[in-house]
């Protein structure tokens, strides 16, 4: 089996199967029915974002913390963030009484069986913007958001990209889940979706492999990172170069077993 192969077969494994995907949706449906009636005209509206609005969500197999983003957009204005917090916190304890509820800021986790829901309060702008609670002052005030704007920037690169680029960034968040997530999520898309153009003289190749090898060159941890995050993404530079040189080398057994160490097979994410 090659490189290309071997990534190609986890991208794939990597999307939502439709039982799974079912399943999820069928919650969505339950929770905006319950919204609607528990809050009434107090929400303006609700709906769902980030990465499983992108199809870059990975299944529970491959990340034990994927989960559904969704906003609630509350009609009134004028509180502080923790208000519209224990509003939504309050609904999920009395809608979900059985599973688990717990604020994580700036959201309200609510853990069901098979997915977990992080719900994000929002509000207007005087502009009709919405607004979330602002990380930088510690979510007591808000800042100014869009929620899917990211999602038409990762379309166009995806698609710019010979439909490579989503398939990339679910292998790479595949590896961030098995290297204990040295880098946030959503953080990792855009890094992977803002090397755009320097992927584009890899589109020839048609090879998931070469976007790979592209996209683990460009990741940094930064001086001021963890050492546990430094060392992460050293140990990830440093198998991938090796499992590349091999297949280079006419040894793809060798590149396969190195490149498994990196990215087990689903079900065994064991660090070796």
């Amino acid at each position: 089996m090659t490189i290309n192969s071997y990534l190609s077969g986890l991208a794939i494994q990597a999307i939502l199967r439709d039982d799974e995907k079912a399943s999820v949706q069928r919650s969505i449906i339950a929770l905006q029915t319950r919204l609607a009636n528990h809050f009434g005209t107090q929400i303006d509206r609700h709906f769902v974002f980030g990465s499983y609005s992108r199809g870059t969500i990975l299944p529970r197999s491959m990340d034990p913390q994927s989960d559904v983003d969704y906003m609630v957009v509350f009609a009134d204005t004028g509180l502080q963030p923790q208000s519209y917090l224990d509003r939504l916190r309050r609904f999920a304890e009395v809608q979900y009484a059985r599973s688990e509820v717990a604020q994580s800021n700036p959201t309200v986790v609510l853990e069901l069986n098979h997915i977990r829901f992080e719900l994000v309060p929002a509000v207007r702008n005087w502009i009709g913007g919405l607004q979330i609670p602002g990380k930088g002052s510690g979510y007591q005030s808000w800042q100014d958001t869009d929620p899917n704007g990211f999602n038409q920037t990762l379309s166009n690169t995806n698609q710019a990209n010979g439909n490579l680029i989503k398939p990339l960034v679910r292998v790479m968040k595949y590896w961030n889940a098995t290297a204990d997530y040295p880098f946030e999520s959503y953080a990792l898309e855009q890094h992977i979706a803002g090397q755009g153009y320097s992927f584009l003289g890899l589109l020839a190749s048609r090879q998931l492999a070469q976007y790979f090898f592209e996209a683990v060159d460009s990741l940094e941890a930064g001086w001021y990172s963890p050492q546990w995050k430094q060392d992460a993404v050293r140990r990830l530079k440093e198998l991938a170069s090796h499992a590349q040189s091999k297949e280079r080398s006419g040894q793809p057994g060798v590149a396969e077993i190195t490149l498994r160490r990196l990215l087990p097979p689903v079900g065994r994410a064991v660090r070796v």
